[in-house]
């Protein structure tokens, strides 16, 4: 019992103590990627504890689940868990993280449906601005021009991405610029980021109260948006895709006194005008081998009682 109150002891000391340490580190915005890879561990992690909590606390309640848990293990090792301590302490837990965890899996599930659903209509919508030629299948072109008088660029997630891109910003950008913008929206799609932005949504809307569920939400959809910058500006430079997001987005307010909803931007693009020096190379690898750790914390603190009792 007292592994099982560890372990939750630990996520939620995770859960608090993450968002908090990563918020106050200058380098997620210098290694967003190598940043997003830290949060996805962290959130793993705490995932994990809770995983493994219930697990031994249901283990503890019940002789059905304990059987089956350590069902080849010598009696040494059941024993040093001390299974028996607290068995209706260890129900409640038990039941309580089940709970959560169905309701994980239960808003993961309708985060999916919503996407896909969304997804469908977006493309609905994308079929009627642009109907298809004779012969040609739905979703068959990577690139899709609308006509449209507002300069903007989006792209669609699914089996085939698909860039979408307006004839006001064809007009607009020139050249390099338009190639940025294009990279730029390409390393969303190369990256599967909508991925990470549905499973933090889903957590985050799950749990709410939780605040590295809400803070690994927010962070998503900055960090994506560095990520995709960097891509761009490695390939066609930094003042390129600076320049290309000020003039898709100077109509809409975004760089004016009052807030909006892409508040982010002017940020973004100071960041590429003044640009911070990355990481070295061994910091980069460091931080990468170090996160990865972070959830074998978990099970290092799960199964070192029986490590100790087999000798």
């Amino acid at each position: 019992m007292m592994v099982s109150l560890a372990l939750l002891m630990l996520g939620a000391l995770a859960a608090v103590v993450a968002p908090r340490l990563l918020s106050r580190a200058d380098w997620p915005e210098r290694e967003p990627v190598v940043a997003l890879w830290v949060w996805q561990c962290i959130v793993a992690a705490v995932l994990l504890s809770f995983a493994l909590s219930m697990t031994l606390s249901a283990a503890a309640a019940w002789q059905l689940v304990r059987g089956h848990v350590f069902a080849s293990a010598p009696n040494g090792v059941v024993e040093a868990y001390a299974l028996g301590a607290g068995e209706p302490w260890s129900a409640v837990l038990a039941v309580s993280l089940a709970c959560g965890g169905l309701w994980t899996g239960a808003m993961l599930a309708r985060e999916i449906r919503r996407s896909r659903l969304l997804r469908r209509r977006r493309r609905a919508e994308l079929l009627v601005r642009s109907p298809l030629m004779p012969g040609e299948a739905p979703g068959s072109e990577p690139l899709v021009v609308l006509e449209g008088e507002r300069p903007d660029a989006w792209w669609l997630p699914g089996a085939a991405p698909q860039l979408v891109i307006t004839t006001a910003a064809l007009r607009r950008l020139e050249g390099r610029r338009l190639d940025a913008v294009l990279a730029h929206e390409q390393g969303h799609a190369q990256a599967r980021h909508d991925w990470l932005l549905h499973c933090s949504a889903a957590l985050a809307n799950g749990f709410p109260q939780i605040p590295v569920f809400a803070a690994f939400r927010d962070e998503m959809h900055r960090l994506v948006e560095l990520a995709a910058d960097d891509v761009a500006s490695r390939r066609f430079g930094r003042l390129t895709i600076a320049l290309a997001l000020v003039e898709l987005n100077e109509e809409r307010g975004v760089f004016g006194p009052c807030p909006t909803p892409d508040a982010e931007l002017p940020h973004r693009v100071n960041r590429l005008l003044a640009p911070v020096p990355r990481l070295t190379p061994a910091r980069r690898l460091r931080l990468t081998a170090a996160a990865a750790l972070v959830p074998v914390v978990p099970l290092l603190v799960a199964f070192v009682p029986g490590l100790r009792a087999l000798g």
